[in-house]
């Protein structure tokens, strides 16, 4: 199937540097294509993030009308059986009342090349293959599970992981680490466009491995991209998951850390 771009009546963000985000469908609606009495696809694991990308477009509007870095959200479909309903998945998306700019009907095989024509600066999957691909490609790519359906709606939260990958091998590419590094800074860009209380984005820093000094580094590291944490803790050792738990994050963030 040849991929298709689909515009929605939702203006694109006019701005130098639009912040790209796309999801995809099988992310924004219940697998298995579930229904509600109106034959709508019921909402999915992205549906509180979305929301949350889109509350934090409000604020920026309301603190300035003229706003330019906005998040611009894209729903990328890249299963043939979801392609066959693209027409209830438009009006699934404006039934829900989540504000996306445009639609990419695309298969499996150039789905990537929908990210890069795009410029999509963050990816968001359920589909680890799909993540995989996008960041060999140099695209932020973030697997999402079902602790983000959980998560905030009126808030933004991220969460960056800030233990670095010593092993180049096991580490990203360097297209994607410059990715992370630029999506980070645009996030941090957001953030101080907003007072210390009340902000609808909240940036978390973890350090799994390490004392004082590792989570230090960590922290000049997301300074030296214009990123100031809201709140950051220094485990040593400890699991993260009751962190995780606490803060309830809806993606985290490492590769910006990457010694690569």
């Amino acid at each position: 199937m040849v991929s298709t771009d689909q515009k929605t009546d939702v203006k694109e963000k006019e701005a130098d540097c639009p912040v790209v985000v796309a999801v995809t469908s099988h992310a924004v609606f219940e697998s298995g294509g579930a229904e509600d009495p109106d034959g709508l696809y019921v909402g999915g694991i992205a549906f509180p993030l979305l929301q949350a990308l889109q509350k934090v477009n409000e604020r920026l509007l309301k603190e300035n009308p003229a706003e330019s870095l906005l998040f611009d959200v894209i729903v990328i479909t890249t299963e043939s059986q979801q392609q066959q309903q693209s027409s209830r998945i438009t009006e699934s998306i404006r039934h829900h009342g989540l504000k996306v700019s445009r639609f990419c009907f695309s298969n499996e095989e150039d789905f990537i090349e929908n990210l890069l024509n795009n410029n999509v600066h963050l990816f968001l999957t359920t589909n680890r293959n799909e993540a995989l691909q996008g960041s060999q490609k140099g695209v932020l790519s973030v697997l999402l599970d079902e602790h983000t359906a959980s998560c905030p709606t009126e808030q933004l939260r991220v969460l960056f992981c800030g233990d670095a990958v010593v092993q180049s091998e096991a580490g990203p590419a360097l297209a994607s680490k410059q990715a992370a590094q630029s999506f980070s800074a645009q996030i941090g860009k957001m953030r101080g466009r907003f007072g210390l209380f009340d902000s609808p984005i909240s940036i978390a820093l973890v350090t799994s491995r390490g004392g004082r000094e590792s989570c230090g580094d960590a922290l000049r590291t997301l300074r030296s991209l214009g990123v100031n944490a809201d709140e950051a803790y220094c485990l040593a050792g400890v699991p993260r998951g009751p962190i995780k738990r606490l803060l309830r994050p809806h993606f985290l963030l490492s590769e910006c850390f990457s010694s690569n």
